[in-house]
């Protein structure tokens, strides 16, 4: 993979696109609450043909405050993540994430709406980690081993341990993160380092020249260091100044 562009490059949309998203999930919430509405028949509803118009909502539908709060922080978070690190692909995963993930709680889901940000969210997840993995780009993978340590505990609510979450709309998020991560290509800038060059000599480079090929230290000499690496000293002048005392003692 030929590298084009820099990604790592902080901008107002690596917080105002995640705060858009984390805004328009607590509004949805708030007009529930302020008008009486409940959109949860809007989720998606597995195998029927107004079940696929939650492939859409559903992200944006929670059933209570805690479902809603425990959507936010991540949700925040790992989209900061994916523009911030992934920023040629990030729109791609967000639309390609938010379609995959419902279409497959669509299709292995219970009979049951479907709704909350959480199955995008496993999408994030999924996506960041094997992308590090995959690339092998030490940046890439130190964000996949942060995300692991974060969210790790996740993967437990990829298998039905409560009834009432939907462990079906987890699941088709990760499959839809791990096959972003396969089959969407990253292009990144990868620093060259003055060894890495091909032109580079060991021999003419001050520090290397002091290892052998093995990596051990060798001890240079003065006598074998060349005429034109020699460090030439210069001569410090110091002028003292003497105060004779002795006349301003006879003077008192």
């Amino acid at each position: 993979m030929k590298p084009k562009e820099h990604p790592f490059v902080f901008t107002p949309e690596v917080v105002l696109i995640p705060f858009l998203f984390v805004f328009s999930i607590w509004l949805v919430y708030w007009s529930e609450i302020r008008f009486g509405f409940r959109f949860n028949s809007y989720g998606v509803y597995p195998r029927t043909f107004t079940g696929l118009r939650g492939v859409l909502f559903s992200p944006f539908i929670h059933g209570n405050m805690k479902h809603l709060w425990s959507n936010t922080i991540p949700l925040f978070l790992l989209s900061m993540a994916v523009i911030y690190f992934y920023r040629s692909q990030r729109w791609t995963v967000f639309l390609v994430g938010l379609l995959g993930s419902g279409i497959i709680t669509w299709i292995i889901g219970r009979e049951a709406n479907h709704i909350g940000a959480s199955g995008f969210i496993y999408v994030l997840m999924s996506f960041i980690f094997f992308k590090g993995i995959i690339t092998k780009y030490y940046r890439f993978v130190a964000l996949s081993l942060i995300i692991m340590f974060i969210y790790g505990g996740m993967l437990w609510y990829l298998f039905p341990v409560e009834p009432h979450i939907s462990w079906e709309g987890h699941l088709g998020g990760f499959i839809t993160g791990f096959l972003l991560a396969v089959f969407l290509p990253v292009v990144y800038v990868k620093e060259t380092f003055e060894w890495e060059k091909e032109e580079f000599v060991p021999e003419d480079d001050p520090f290397m020249r002091h290892f052998d090929e093995n990596g051990n230290f060798i001890e240079i000499l003065p006598d074998e260091v060349e005429e034109d690496t020699q460090v030439v000293s210069t001569p410090i002048k110091v002028n003292y100044i003497y105060v004779d005392r002795s006349k301003n003692t006879e003077e008192e």
